[in-house]
C-alpha cells in the first residue's frame, strides 16, 4: 500500500505586502517570531520512517507549519472575506466563526467580512439568502451558543455559480467550515478559481463530529461530542441497573467511524458493549452479540449497549441504499433494530428483560462546544486566517503529531478515517467494557 502524500500547498502568488503584526524575527527576545515558510515539521515521526529515510538517503516527508507570515499577499485595506457553514451541526462552529472574524478584523485590518447563509445555498443568488455583514460586535458572543450562527445546509450547487458571486462580491478569500463533502466542494471551488487565473484563496477548518477526517489528530467538536454522552451514558446506565435484567441502549453519531462511541465508553466506563462500523457481528450463534449478552445478563442482571449509527448496516441486506444531499448513504436504524431484535430474542427465551432506548444525537451536535474545544476552535480560526493572507490556497488548517499545520485539501479528503481494530485505542474499549474481541 502507498502511503506517500503531496504536502505542498498551493499559493495565490508572491507574498508583497508587509504584515501589520508586531511579530519578531529573532529567537530568544521573548516575543512570538513568524512561521517561515522553511518551517517545516516532519509527517511520520516513528523510529522505523526514520530509520527508513537514512538508509535510502530520503528527505522524510514534511507539512508545512501554520501561523503568521511576515509578508502577505492581500493588502487588508481592500481585501474583503467570506464564511461558509455546510453539512451537519457539530459544536465549536460558531467559535470558529467568531475566531476568524475577530482574527481577521483586529490582527489585519479587514473591514469587510460577509456570512453566506445556509451554507453553499448562500453562494447561488437565484435562492435568495443574500449576505449577513460580519462585525466583531456581531459575533462576540455567538460562542456561547450551539448550532451555527450562519445557518448550513447540504448539498452542493453548481461551481461555476458560485464562483461568479465571489468574484460578483469581490471576494479575496473564502473559508469553508464543514466535513468530508464540504471540503471537497470548497477544493472544488479552488481549482475553478485556479482555471480563471482569479486571485481567491479558499481555506477548510475541517468539522466533523464523528472525527473521521484522514491524517488528522482530531477535528473540533468531536471531544465535545463524547463529553456531553457522557451523562447520557450515566443515566443510562442507572435506568438499565435499576431493572432486572435491564438493559440500555444508546445510539450515538458516527456514520463510518466509531470515534464518538468508543470515547464515550473510555469516558464513561459503564458501559458492556460497543458496536461501531468499522466491526463486522454477528447477532446469532454462540459467539454473536445475543449470545453473550444473554451470558452478560445472567452473571450481572444488567447491561449498557452503545451503538454508533453506521455500525451494523450488514444485518441489512437486501434493502435499497439512499444518498442524502451531501452524497453520504443514509443508513438503516441500527438502534431500533438492536431493540426489536434484543427484544424478540430473550422473549423467545422465556427471559423477562425491560429493554430502554436512547438516542441523544441531535442534542449532543446541538451543544455549545466545552473549554478544551473552545481553546482548540480559537487556534484553528486563527491559523486559517494566517495562511489566507499568506495567499495560500485549497489548505486546511489541522492539528498533525500535536502541532498546528496546513495540508492540502486533496489529501485529508482522499478516505475516512476509521478505528484500527488492532490499535490500543481499540484495545483500551475492550478493556473498559470486557466485552470479546470478536463477536461472530
Amino acid at each position: 500500500m502507498d502511503n506517500t502524500h503531496s504536502f505542498h500547498i498551493e499559493d495565490l502568488g508572491k507574498p508583497k505586502f508587509k504584515s501589520p503584526l508586531q511579530l519578531s524575527t529573532v529567537r530568544g527576545d521573548n516575543i512570538f517570531n513568524f512561521v517561515s515558510e522553511s518551517d517545516k515539521l516532519v509527517f511520520d515521526i516513528s523510529l522505523d520512517q526514520y530509520n527508513k529515510c537514512l538508509s535510502d538517503g530520503e528527505e522524510p516527508q514534511c507539512l508545512e507549519k501554520a501561523g503568521p507570515r511576515q509578508n502577505i499577499f492581500f493588502d487588508p485595506k481592500e481585501a474583503t472575506a467570506a464564511i461558509v457553514t455546510c453539512g451537519g451541526l457539530c459544536p465549536g462552529i460558531n467559535n470558529v466563526i467568531r475566531g476568524v472574524v475577530m482574527g481577521l478584523h483586529y490582527f489585519y485590518g479587514i473591514k469587510r467580512i460577509i456570512g453566506i447563509p445556509y451554507g453553499y445555498e448562500g453562494l447561488n443568488p437565484e435562492i435568495g439568502h443574500g449576505f449577513v455583514e460580519l462585525t466583531p460586535d456581531k459575533v462576540k458572543d455567538i460562542h456561547q451558543f450551539g448550532g451555527t450562527f450562519l445557518g448550513s445546509s447540504r448539498g452542493g450547487q453548481d461551481v461555476g455559480v458560485m464562483v461568479d458571486t465571489l468574484e460578483a462580491n469581490g471576494v479575496n478569500m473564502l473559508f469553508a467550515i464543514g466535513g468530508d463533502g464540504t471540503l471537497k466542494g470548497v477544493n472544488a471551488i479552488g481549482e475553478e478559481i485556479e482555471k480563471r487565473g482569479a486571485k481567491i484563496s479558499v481555506v477548510g477548518i475541517p468539522k466533523t463530529i464523528d472525527n473521521d477526517i484522514d491524517l488528522i489528530d482530531e477535528s473540533f467538536g468531536f471531544e465535545t461530542a463524547f463529553d456531553v454522552a457522557s451523562p447520557i451514558i450515566r443515566d443510562a446506565h442507572n435506568e438499565a441497573a435499576g431493572a432486572y435484567n435491564g438493559i440500555s441502549i444508546v445510539k450515538l453519531m458516527g456514520r463510518d467511524s466509531g470515534f464518538i462511541a468508543a470515547s464515550a465508553a473510555l469516558a464513561m466506563p459503564v458501559v458492556n458493549f460497543v458496536l461501531i462500523p468499522e466491526m463486522d457481528f454477528q447477532l446469532e450463534g454462540e459467539l454473536g452479540f445475543l449470545g453473550v449478552l444473554q451470558k452478560r445478563l445472567k452473571r450481572k442482571k444488567h447491561a449498557v449497549i452503545v451503538v454508533a449509527e453506521g455500525a451494523g448496516q450488514q444485518l441489512f441486506q437486501g434493502q435499497e441504499r439512499i444518498k442524502d444531499a451531501s452524497g453520504n448513504i443514509k443508513h438503516a436504524d441500527i438502534g431500533l433494530f438492536l431493540k426489536e431484535k434484543i427484544g424478540s430474542y430473550f422473549k423467545d427465551a422465556n427471559i423477562p428483560v425491560t429493554i430502554k432506548y436512547i438516542d441523544p444525537s441531535y442534542i449532543v451536535r446541538s451543544a455549545p462546544a466545552n473549554s478544551r474545544d473552545s481553546v482548540y476552535c480559537s487556534r484553528l480560526a486563527y491559523h486559517a486566517v494566517h495562511g489566507a493572507m499568506a495567499g495560500k490556497t485549497k489548505f486546511v488548517a489541522c492539528k498533525v503529531n500535536n502541532k498546528f499545520v496546513y495540508i492540502p485539501i486533496s489529501e485529508v479528503t482522499k478516505k475516512r478515517k476509521k478505528i484500527n481494530l488492532e490499535s490500543e485505542f481499540w484495545f483500551s474499549v475492550l478493556q473498559s467494557t470486557g466485552q470479546p474481541f470478536l463477536l461472530k
